[in-house]
């Protein structure tokens, strides 16, 4: 009898391992993605600053003689 419940909580424990591991690779995963966000959302602004300042110098450029 000894040896089927030793099975059963070593597969218990197996289990709540794997389950703990699966939490922190979810909230890691969560992580990541705001960080994806952020730097898009950074990209975004930097590509609008760069064609804001590529228009005034296109204006600039066409009033030159």
């Amino acid at each position: 009898m000894f040896w089927p419940m030793l099975a059963v909580a070593l597969g218990f424990c197996g289990i709540a391992v794997l389950g703990i591991l699966a939490i922190r690779v979810f909230l890691e995963a969560q992580r990541l993605g705001r960080q994806v966000a952020a730097t898009t959302e950074r990209i975004n602004r930097a590509a609008e600053d760069l064609e804001h300042a590529a228009t005034r110098l296109a204006a600039t450029g066409n009033t030159l003689p």
